[in-house]
């Protein structure tokens, strides 16, 4: 009896162990193919036009998408198969990418294509992590909870290194049609993994309610959820204020400074934006640690005053330019150094929240609580992307990364409680 029992719980580790190196290797693979594509992408926008609103339209039609997809992505989630819909997208996307690399071999890549091909992406692409994230409470069991979390921090981090990194070295020698058939391949990669993936690890087997829906009935009633938890809704509301300063100041300053304003070489650029990757992973890697000694109010409220500072420092960059002049070995240093501190910053930041998240909401509707609340604090993010598209051509790019580090401190100081 008692080897029976010893037996069964080898078997239940070893398939738990299973699971996480199924995910892991499927997440690695597929996101190290959109990280190659998305940095190449965004960058051949910018290097095409030369237009700060241009650059930021990829990233805010990637915003929108998320925005408007995710609560149906959610419901989807609580009412499908998550391994299946993971499957699916998967294949999805790797057809989409490999039709738009057919369709460019006979002409060239214009910003129509780009921004068509951007929004499907992503729209497929935020189903599939929707699926996912809420799956990952039944992927394993609740002591390796954090850990997967973890995990999946570190794997999309060190894709996100090695994609700015060989995406830099790559636009500057290839075609960029290289970089679409790598992700599509990617893509059905990953897809296949998924399929030996059990979705249904730590699954509580209880029964769900099998009367057909209105599925905005069933966002509406993922909202009235959500408003009733006050800690929920603030967690969200951080989420908020940062993705708008975040915007502001990082996604469109921040590359449009290295490139254009003081024209360090794509391949520097990449080497940048992978310390920012090298930071999500030291964060992840830390998270344990830190939530053991700390609370996660106390860890956002040194995490965004960091931020803060990051944030003016990208700024002072510029002003520095009229007296370092053409010491780019500096200038990387220095971006290098900022992205590092960045990255941990988000890293803890996102780990700390989404566990705690993943704890209280139940399995019923995590799918939609997490996607309507996603959704709703992104909403912010293509309105900082504009706002900073448009201004970056009028007025010097150092002013918004100075004033959303300012506007961060003060939120924090005002709104971010330690305990």
């Amino acid at each position: 009896m008692l080897i029976k029992v010893l037996s069964l719980k080898n078997f239940s580790r070893n398939k738990e162990l299973l699971n996480i190196g199924l995910f892991s290797i499927a997440n690695f693979i597929s996101v190290f193919g959109t990280s190659i594509y998305n940095f190449a992408i965004s960058l051949y926008v910018l290097k095409l036009t030369g237009s700060g609103l241009n650059f930021a339209m990829t990233l805010v039609i990637e915003a929108l998408s998320t925005v408007i997809v995710n609560p149906f992505a959610g419901v989807l989630a609580d009412k499908i198969n998550k391994k299946l819909l993971a499957v699916i997208t998967d294949i999805l996307n790797g057809m989409l990418l490999f039709v738009l690399y057919i369709i460019t071999s006979g002409h060239s890549l214009n910003l129509s294509m780009i921004y068509l091909s951007t929004f499907i992406l992503n729209v497929f692409s935020n189903i599939y992590g929707i699926s996912i994230e809420t799956a990952k409470p039944n992927l394993v069991s609740e002591k390796k909870l954090l850990q997967i979390n973890s995990i999946s921090k570190i794997i999309e981090s060190s894709s996100s290194i090695l994609g700015p990194m060989i995406g830099g070295m790559i636009f500057a020698l290839l075609d960029i049609r290289l970089f679409i058939i790598i992700n599509s391949v990617s893509f059905g990669m990953s897809a296949l993994l998924q399929l030996f993936t059990d979705f249904l690890f730590n699954h509580n087997n209880e029964q769900r309610e099998e009367e057909k829906i209105n599925i905005f009935t069933y966002i509406i009633h993922g909202v009235t959820y959500l408003r009733s938890k006050k800690d929920i809704v603030n967690m969200f509301g951080i989420f908020i204020v940062l993705n708008f300063f975040i915007g502001l100041s990082i996604n469109v300053p921040m590359p449009y400074i290295v490139n254009n304003i003081l024209k360090l070489s794509s391949n520097l650029f990449g080497i940048i934006q992978g310390f920012f990757s090298m930071g999500m992973i030291l964060g992840a890697l830390i998270i344990r640690k830190a939530l053991n000694k700390f609370s996660y109010q106390k860890i956002v409220k040194l995490m965004t005053n960091i931020l803060s500072i990051c944030m003016i420092a990208i700024g002072l960059s510029v002003i520095m330019q009229y007296k370092i002049y053409d010491n780019n070995n500096l200038y990387v240093i220095y971006f290098c150094s900022i992205m590092l501190l960045t990255g941990i910053s988000i890293s803890l930041i996102d780990i700390a929240i989404f566990y705690k998240l993943q704890q209280t909401i139940p399995d019923a509707i995590r799918g939609r609580v997490l996607s309507i609340g996603i959704s709703i604090a992104k909403i912010t993010l293509p309105i900082a992307l504009i706002i900073a598209g448009s201004l970056i051509d009028l007025i010097p790019a150092y002013i918004l990364p100075i004033i959303s580090g300012v506007g961060l401190w003060i939120f924090t100081m005002l709104y971010v409680r330690n305990d």
